[in-house]
């Protein structure tokens, strides 16, 4: 993976680093010891490409299991989905489906929550495939996780609930 670091004079103490587009990006405060400086972009790179590779193994099979699982419980094993995968585009909204198509994206910003939000979007799209509304009987499935109101309230302190 591509490493771009960039040293900055305001910056004190803090390092960061984060992976965007698959790029790993490092700030530095500027006038670090070649070494040090050194050690620290090399334990970052390490900690995220672990992490990169981590969540793009998993998840797809993580995804497929939810689903199974979800459906027999809340829809006594009647649903069937063409494709459910995570996607890097959606940083506002948590999932999306496509009743027609048969098909649930969630945003990859999933994965950095705790599992209880997750299982929440998962029923969230899952129940579209049912009712490609927010009608009553819509949030009749989804209520019936017993996280849901909890799972939409720390959506909305991400700015990610709409609805």
């Amino acid at each position: 993976m591509e490493i771009v670091v960039y040293r900055s004079r305001r910056r004190r103490k803090t390092i960061q680093g984060f992976v965007k587009d698959g790029v790993i990006i490092i700030h530095l405060p500027m006038g670090l010891d070649p070494s040090e400086e050194k050690k620290h972009i090399d334990l970052i790179a390490k900690k995220l490409e672990k992490k990169s590779s981590v969540s793009h193994d998993k998840p797809q099979i993580l995804l497929s299991e939810l689903f199974a699982k979800f459906n027999d419980e809340f829809f006594l094993g009647r649903l069937s989905v063409n494709s459910i995968q995570f996607v890097d585009n959606q940083n506002v909204i948590s999932g999306s489906c496509t009743p027609a198509n048969k098909t649930i994206r969630i945003s990859e910003r999933m994965l950095d929550f705790p599992q209880w939000v997750l299982n929440y979007v998962v029923i969230h799209e899952m129940a579209h495939l049912v009712h490609p509304d927010h009608s009553r009987d819509f949030w009749d499935i989804v209520n019936r996780y017993r996280y849901t109101e909890r799972a939409r309230g720390f959506l909305m302190a991400k700015g990610m609930e709409r609805d």
